[in-house]
């Protein structure tokens, strides 16, 4: 499916979500803190996913419908965290899914036509799910994969940021709560051994959730996703604020491992959709 998406769609879309937003000022100093930090990180996801777009070559109408899917990804945060004062999924409900009802509750996705409203809210629905699901066709899965390496890319910043800025700035809506105490768990360092995302289920303390964090590589699909991972050190700098031990360091030494292999030419660089059409400077 060639997407029939116009300029004047994504800014009517940004129009909208800045007055959204605006709905969630506050007072409140923990409140406007953590409304400001998720409409500015979907600010950068969506300079993040166009510049990855414009690496894969998509056309004016993909790059516009990528647009439009990372402005609205993380819709449900604000009303999550206004009603539970929390971005744990966990302990509130999917923010994916409540994204979905408020953009149906607006009408925001009125003005698309149904195949592009489709692909919309297929890559909303699945950017934060453990894995995505085979089933779905190529444009679903393509528009979700490159929202989810968009999202990582701007998330590692964010939880990097935080975490060298040292306990005297904490902020446990970026931790989720989680304790920060000593070691980490076995079921963490199995799951990353084996080349699997972190079961959030296993993730017991602050260790965890960083760790969690660098094995989202194996969860990256593209190779410009690849090259600003190397180029930020992101993993680096996460590996600078986790325990010295020994299991640390192999699982290190098997994400290096892991990209190695990936710049070796074993990932695709350009296309993992079939559709011709939605890609590529020759899509008219």
């Amino acid at each position: 499916m060639k997407p029939n998406i116009r300029e004047e769609d994504v800014g009517k879309v940004e129009e909208w979500f800045h007055r959204y937003v605006q709905t969630f000022r506050s007072g409140d100093e923990d409140l406007q803190r953590n409304i400001t930090l998720k409409e500015e990180h979907t600010q950068r996801v969506c300079t993040e996913i166009r510049d990855i777009g414009k690496q894969l070559e998509l056309d004016a109408h993909g790059l516009f419908l990528a647009d439009v899917i990372a402005r609205l990804h993380d819709v449900g945060r604000f009303e999550q965290y206004a009603r539970y004062r929390t971005f744990s999924d966990r302990d509130s409900e999917d923010h994916a899914e409540l994204g979905i009802a408020v953009l149906e509750r607006e009408g925001v996705l009125d003005r698309f036509e149904a195949p592009e409203r489709d692909l919309i809210l297929c890559a909303i629905r699945y950017h934060n799910r453990a894995v995505l699901p085979e089933e779905e066709t190529s444009d679903c899965l393509f528009f979700s994969r490159l929202l989810r390496d968009a999202d990582k890319l701007d998330i590692w910043q964010v939880v990097i940021d935080h975490y060298q800025r040292g306990e005297s700035e904490g902020n446990e809506a970026i931790e989720l709560g989680l304790p920060d105490t000593p070691g980490f768990s076995e079921e963490v360092y199995e799951d990353l051994l084996q080349h699997r995302i972190v079961d959030i289920d296993h993730v017991q303390n602050l260790n965890d959730f960083k760790l969690l964090q660098v094995g989202w590589v194996y969860d990256i699909n593209f190779a410009p996703t690849f090259q600003r991972i190397r180029e930020r050190r992101y993993l680096e700098k996460i590996h600078e604020v986790l325990p010295r031990s020994a299991e640390i360091e192999t699982v290190f030494s098997v994400i290096d491992a892991y990209l190695e292999k990936q710049f070796c030419g074993d990932l695709e660089n350009e296309r993992t959709i079939e559709d011709p059409e939605v890609l590529g400077p020759g899509a008219t």
